[in-house]
């Protein structure tokens, strides 16, 4: 069996992981590749592998960075199936669409102020492209629902845990028959944690398992607890009313966006914090919260306390505005604070999100709140980093705005779940850790030998490969 790393590789993004077992070709994830856009238009435009050679792909889960490149594989040639929860394969549906529309007009745009000697660009794939994508999903569900492996020839089963990190994420273990000896591998894809809100946390894998693919987004901290971090919102919101400032909040679509209301309406209902307005201006997250709503059996007992069983609309509050039209959300330039705005994206790489912080970012009175992992040389680390001015749609902005960071919100499991999901599995000799900057990762990883000093632990580097 061969391991060969073309993405998440010392960095968090990018998700692709190949593995090939006696003429098999197995793809974990197909991840697009985000952060400086000349990079990433380079390693986003095409796959360093034949997407014909792919037999099948197991999506983790519907992050873009995991799923992103699923239409270039299909439209190289890949004729597979692709496998995932149900809740993911219907995500990740709406996470392509928007994927496509965004490129076809970012397209359109630049090919509409072409300079001398410039070509137009094409996208890397069209809402076409995708579509026909939707058509290789073959849904699985989680093993504690199915009590079913999935079975993808004689030698290669898998199932999936629930990985507590957004809706319908999974943790993989593959089992396969090589040469006569079963050899298990897990890959996690991102891990959640456990106090999080909604969702359920982590399942613990049953069986042992020798190899184990390993995200370390937050290798080297643990993050603060929840219960810190309602307090701090609270005294967030609270300075920015006395301001009569506005909070800017840029969150992904998916996951995110999703905590934040829920927190928001918990501490309204509490009265922690005024009935302040609440924008929420995201056609695509208002889309993915409806899908929230389809899938409770995923929640918590905390979410069935808090709201499920006194059948309370978590993501509908009185003070909670959800913005459908351009129009409305050019508005909102025009409104007074004290208000919260929240808008994806979470990286401040596109989205409705760049036109708040064009337009507020040099206030003074207003609160450009962080509440998710800014990947290098997005708007969001800069902004994040302190950088001043910064620039938004071609053009430079001082920023004045105060710049908060709230990481305890992270849907990734900081150093010690980490640590404890290594401790927990069972005959572990060899990790592989991904989906990590290479700082967090080798911090990870000497935290991780100190306690387990028999594994053999690698932090791969993009397309180096592994015999197993």
């Amino acid at each position: 069996m061969k391991i060969t790393f073309f993405g998440a590789a010392q960095n968090v993004t990018g998700s692709k992981h190949l593995i090939q077992i006696q003429g098999y070709n197995l793809l974990l994830d197909c991840g697009m590749y985000q952060g400086k856009r000349s990079v990433s238009n380079q390693l986003n435009s095409e796959l360093p592998f034949p997407a014909e050679q792919i037999d099948a792909v197991i999506l983790s889960h519907a992050h873009i960075d995991h799923s992103g490149l699923l239409p270039v594989l299909a439209k190289g040639g890949f004729r597979g199936k692709i496998y995932c929860t149900p809740a993911t394969a219907e995500i990740t549906k709406y996470l392509l669409q928007d994927s496509a529309s965004i490129q076809e007009h970012d397209c359109e745009y630049f090919n509409g102020h072409l300079r001398i000697g410039e070509d137009p660009i094409s996208p890397i794939y069209t809402i076409e492209d995708v579509e026909k994508t939707f058509n290789q999903f073959e849904t699985v569900q989680y093993f504690s629902a199915s009590r079913e492996w999935k079975k993808l020839n004689e030698n290669i089963r898998f199932k999936l845990y629930d990985a507590g990190h957004i809706l319908g994420s999974a943790i993989t273990l593959l089992e396969i028959k090589e040469n006569g000896v079963i050899k298990n591998l897990i890959f996690t894809g991102d891990i959640g944690r456990d106090e999080l809100p909604i969702l359920r946390s982590p399942e613990a894998i049953e069986e042992s398992a020798a190899t184990m693919i390993m995200e370390c987004t937050y290798g080297a901290r643990d993050h603060g607890s929840i219960n810190e971090v309602m307090m701090a919102m609270e005294g967030i919101i609270k300075s920015a009313i006395k301001r009569r400032g506005k909070v800017i909040i840029p969150a992904f679509a998916l996951g995110r966006t999703q905590e934040l209301i829920y927190v928001l309406h918990k501490l309204t209902d509490k009265k922690s914090i005024p009935a302040l307005p609440i924008y929420f201006d995201s056609p695509l997250a208002q889309k993915l919260t409806a899908v929230f709503s389809r899938f409770t059996e995923y929640f918590d007992d905390e979410f069935w306390r808090d709201f499920g069983f006194r059948r309370d609309p978590v993501f509908i509050f009185k003070n909670l505005r959800y913005v459908e039209t351009l129009s409305e959300s050019k508005d909102l330039n025009n409104r007074q604070g004290p208000l919260i705005i929240i808008a994806s994206s979470g990286m401040a790489e596109g989205g409705r999100i760049l036109h708040h912080l064009k337009n507020n970012i040099s206030n003074a009175d207003n609160t450009i709140l962080i509440t998710g992992f800014q990947a290098e040389n997005t708007l969001g680390r800069k902004i994040q980093d302190g950088m001043s001015p910064v620039r938004i749609f071609g053009e430079g902005y001082d920023v004045k705005a105060k710049v908060v960071t709230l990481d305890a919100f992270s849907a990734h499991a900081g150093q010690s779940g980490l640590l404890e999901r290594v401790n927990q599995t069972k005959g572990l000799q060899k990790l592989f850790l991904v989906h990590g900057e290479l700082s967090q990762a080798e911090a990870f990883k000497n935290v991780v030998s100190e306690s387990r000093p028999e594994l053999s632990i690698e932090i791969p580097a993009l397309g180096q490969s592994f015999e197993i």
